[in-house]
C-alpha cells in the first residue's frame, strides 16, 4: 500500500567535538507530495527549539555537580582572632567539621603543666611540647581535639583550683590544660591539629605554614 501524507523524521545528535545539537540532521520526508510547507518549517523550528532547551536544562545539571564555595572552603585553614580571650579563658572552633580548644594558659597553669611527674600521664609527653606561644610574646596557648580518644565525647572543662584540666564524664577520663591523658579508658592525648601564628592576635587553624 502506498504512504499517503507526511512523515515527519527528525534526528538530534551531537556529534563527537560538539557542543551544540546537530541540527543538520533534522529532516523530513514527505510521501504524496513534493516541498515543504509552512506547517513543516513550523515544525522543524519547534523541534530544534525544544532540543536547545534540553541542552540548556544539562548545563544547570552539570554546574549542581560542581563543588559550591562553601564546599570548597570546608577544608580550608581558620583564621581567628584571639586578643579578646584572657588568661583562664577557652574558646571553640571548628575546622574540618571538627572541634578544636583554643586555651590561653595562666602562668599557674604552665607551672604546673611543666613540673607534674611523668608518672601522672597515659601518654607522656614533655608539657613545652604542647604548649605554643608567638615570638616575642609571654602569652602561652594550649590548641588541641575537643574530642575525648576514648569514644569521642566531648570533655568538660575542671574548675578546681588546684586539678585544672578537662574530664570526660561519659567514661571518666581527664585530660590536664595541655589535653595530656591522666586517667581513664582514653588511650592517647587529645591530638593536636596543625596550627601557626599569623600574628600575636591571629591564630591559623588547618595549616603550619604562613601563606598557605
Amino acid at each position: 500500500m502506498a504512504a499517503t501524507g507526511t512523515i515527519r523524521v527528525m534526528e538530534i545528535g551531537t556529534s563527537r567535538g560538539q557542543t551544540e545539537p546537530n541540527f543538520a540532521r533534522i529532516g523530513l520526508v514527505s510521501a504524496g507530495h513534493d516541498g515543504g510547507t509552512r506547517r513543516d518549517f513550523i515544525y522543524i523550528a519547534t523541534g530544534a527549539a525544544g532540543a536547545a532547551a534540553a541542552v540548556g536544562v544539562v548545563v544547570p545539571l552539570v554546574g549542581q555537580m560542581a563543588p559550591n564555595a562553601r564546599e570548597v572552603a570546608a577544608g580550608a585553614p581558620v583564621d581567628i582572632n584571639v586578643s579578646a580571650i584572657e588568661a583562664g579563658q577557652v574558646i571553640t572552633v571548628v575546622w574540618r567539621g571538627k572541634a578544636y580548644f583554643v586555651r590561653r594558659l595562666t602562668d599557674a597553669e604552665v607551672q604546673a603543666a611543666e613540673t607534674a611527674p611523668q608518672g601522672e600521664f597515659r601518654d607522656f609527653v614533655p608539657a613545652d611540647a604542647r604548649i605554643a606561644s608567638v615570638e616575642g610574646s609571654d602569652v602561652k596557648w594550649a590548641i588541641y581535639a575537643a574530642n575525648c580518644t576514648h569514644l569521642g565525647c566531648v570533655p568538660k572543662e575542671i574548675e578546681s583550683a588546684d586539678n585544672k584540666g578537662w574530664l570526660c564524664a561519659c567514661h571518666g577520663s581527664r585530660f590536664d590544660v595541655t589535653g595530656r591523658v591522666t586517667k581513664g579508658p582514653a588511650p592517647v592525648n587529645l591530638p593536636i591539629p596543625p596550627f601557626v601564628f599569623a600574628s600575636a592576635d591571629q591564630l591559623v587553624i588547618g595549616t603550619d605554614k604562613l601563606g598557605a
